[in-house]
């Protein structure tokens, strides 16, 4: 079915290859890169990158200047083109090549029997053990111009991009080793005129070190120019007279790694990912920095040729190959899982620190119910007394039990109090509620089983009016506890309510996150060993807010069973605002993620009773949920949400930063688009 091809979603599937190779060999190098060409078209690739001066070897010196040679490289790329009749691949052929009396180090993309054109290399190093100058001239001045290479009239210059005229966002340019590495590099412009794949043929001999510095770069440059960078570099069969060669060949997407080669192979490799075109253009379309470089630096001389070709997806492709997090606010690698929980903490310390400094005011307010929003909040409350040298005890923490709230969820957040040394007290708010419902005249309090939301809100506007009124009595402020997840799912009793404070250090953290987070406070021990039993039984606890008696079975009331699950709700929250994603296109993303519990690594320390995977149709019917909460029934009160700090690069939906948007708008457009192309199941 076309739904489950990447090629629908825009995705397009590319490789970097380090093919084993021969020195002054060109026949034997172009059959060595037309079967990895071979290879990538069984694997429906669509761009292939191969290495610098790839048909005559770069480690060859003064055998540049033999006219012998370099017939041979046209011969051999006359056969490639030949070869490439069969092949969907656009190859990218490192050659030496001769015009008008001068030689070049070029580039030349070849395609289903045609050169598209060839690119020459801008700079040319020419220091410590690197001596091009004696054998090429610099492809700087060259624009406008034309070749004839395998009785073909192509283009040819620093002046050209190429673009797949039949395939959205298919634009890539060229570039050649040195070009990175020197300052406004040739791919700069190639991307601000609108390439939104950069790619790099290089040699690059290997040096102690040097493999992290090329990543480095391409990283940084795929990051600087909002662009997807292929690297190549020359590997096995190079000459090693003076210089030795690892083959390093890596793609990169918004700073991202999504694929590298292993380093000194013996024999050819190539590696893979689907490059998402799409997102690519709406970062580039959300990000108005982009465009003011492109005016600021598209000028007269900077402008390029942009050759057309026809290219055909292969749709019946069905496997994507890239990462895909399951959970894109909590990074899968343990060390960097560390890290970002290491300052997500201490971002929310620091905000609420500063808060406090700010009023003037030393006590704060904070409802405390044994789930995961109000201990995460409170740690952090903790860890922020601790760092002013104020005692914990000026941190007034209320439990506040209402009609179904459980022992064992009391019972922790008690131990929680407790445990962190905080001034802790219980407040029934039952008698309040059974006389507001009564003054309602609500159908509860003649003895009814009503449990509606205006029974379910009476309890929450209790908690935290109560909470408000504490604070003006005893000169404090109230801390808010609801996460990002509850925020873009309107999953909050307005006004006063707990969508209100005086600030909330959970705002843009994310239900998931925030398990993480209380995981790695366990882990660093920042409180006692008590606490951190306390926390691993909150972890265990049932995601609800408490609001309605347990069923007939003893089940306790369950938010997700309501509302859906918050690992996909995530998902979806994180495509659509961080990226602006078409609907389908994030079901798409998401079955690839949850369809199978095996694929992927699952975040550390995950609990493996928690493993989870989703089907299609079950991923379509809470995107229905999320699509119609998120765009039509909660905005307005997120344009009323109280202050709090932003926290991860996956953005915060305060109407002051990152999500700005009508209270009074809806989900029609959004809803018609997922229900047209993502089916049923």
């Amino acid at each position: 079915m076309e739904f489950h091809s990447p090629f629908r979603h825009g995705f397009v599937r590319c490789a970097t290859c380090t093919p084993a190779s021969e020195v002054a060999d060109p026949q034997f190098n172009a059959k060595s890169m037309l079967e990895l060409a071979r290879e990538g078209h069984e694997k429906h690739v669509s761009l292939m990158v191969f290495p610098e001066l790839a048909l005559s070897g770069y480690a060859i010196d003064d055998l540049f200047g033999q006219d012998a040679l370099l017939d041979a490289v046209e011969h051999a790329i006359a056969y490639m083109v030949e070869e490439s009749r069969s092949l969907n691949p656009v190859l990218l052929v490192g050659a030496p090549l001769r015009h008008e009396g001068r030689l070049f180090n070029c580039a030349v993309v070849i395609h289903s029997g045609r050169i598209l054109g060839i690119v020459p290399k801008t700079h040319l190093p020419n220091y410590r053990e690197f001596y091009e100058k004696r054998w090429f001239a610099s492809g700087r001045s060259v624009r406008e111009a034309e070749m004839t290479v395998a009785g073909q009239v192509v283009p040819f210059g620093i002046d050209l991009q190429f673009a797949a005229s039949t395939v959205k966002d298919f634009i890539f340019h060229v570039e050649i080793c040195e070009d990175l590495w020197a300052p406004a590099p040739p791919s700069d412009f190639g991307a601000l005129s609108g390439a939104l794949i950069l790619a790099n043929l290089s040699a690059s001999n290997i040096t102690v070190g040097k493999a992290e510095t090329r990543r480095l770069l391409c990283s940084a440059q795929s990051s600087r120019t909002w662009s997807a960078y292929l690297y190549s570099a020359a590997g096995p069969g190079e000459s090693t007279t003076d210089l030795a060669w690892d083959g390093q060949a890596c793609i990169y997407e918004l700073g991202e790694l999504l694929a590298e080669t292993e380093r000194f192979p013996s024999g050819s490799q190539m590696c893979i990912a689907d490059i998402d075109l799409e997102r690519l253009r709406l970062e580039r379309l959300r990000t108005g920095t982009f465009n003011d470089a492109a005016t600021l630096h598209l000028r007269p001389g900077k402008t390029f040729r942009r050759v057309m070709f026809d290219f055909t997806l292969p749709m019946a492709a069905t496997d994507l190959i890239r990462p895909l997090a399951r959970y894109p606010f909590v990074p899968a690698d343990h060390s960097k899982l560390d890290q970002d929980c290491y300052e997500t903490f201490n971002i929310q310390v620091q905000g609420l620190m500063k808060r406090l400094q700010a009023t003037g005011i030393r006590k704060l307010c904070i409802g405390v119910s044994g789930g995961l929003d109000s201990t995460h909040a409170l740690l952090v409350a903790a860890r922020a007394y601790d760092r002013l040298g104020w005692p914990r005890s000026d941190i007034l923490a209320f439990t506040m039990p209402g009609f179904a709230t459980g022992d064992e969820t009391k019972g922790n957040a008690w131990a929680l109090m407790r445990g962190l040394g905080v001034t802790a007290e219980e407040v029934d708010i039952r008698p309040l509620a059974t006389q507001l419902l009564k003054d309602l005249n609500h159908p509860f309090s003649n003895g009814e089983p009503a449990y509606d939301v205006t029974f379910e809100n009476v309890q929450a506007g209790l908690r935290t009016d109560f909470l408000f009124r504490a604070a003006n009595q005893r000169n404090a402020f109230v801390l808010g506890t609801g996460d990002l997840s509850e925020i873009a799912l309107g999953w909050s009793t307005y006004g006063v309510g707990d969508q209100m404070s005086h600030y909330n250090v959970n705002a843009s953290v994310s239900k998931t996150l925030i398990q993480h987070l209380i995981r790695w406070v366990i882990r660093s021990e920042l409180f006692s060993p008590d606490t951190g039993e306390t926390l691993g039984r909150i972890l265990d606890t049932i995601i609800s807010p408490e609001l309605v008696p347990t069923d007939e079975s003893g089940a306790m009331q369950s938010t997700e069973d309501k509302i859906g699950p918050y690992d996909l709700h995530d998902f979806f929250l994180f495509y659509i605002t961080r990226f602006g994603l078409k609907p389908s296109k994030v079901a798409y993303l998401a079955l690839q993620a949850w369809g199978d519990v095996e694929r992927g690594n699952w975040p550390a320390y995950f609990p493996e009773s928690k493993k989870r995977e989703f089907d299609l149709a079950t991923i379509r019917k809470w995107l229905e949920t999320f699509l119609f909460r998120f765009f039509t029934i909660s905005q307005f009160k997120r344009s009323a949400s109280p202050n709090g700090p932003k926290v991860t690069s996956g953005g915060s939906l305060s109407p002051r930063g990152d999500w700005r948007a009508p209270s009074d708008g809806n989900a029609r457009v959004w809803l018609k688009e997922l229900q047209e192309n993502v089916p049923k199941g």
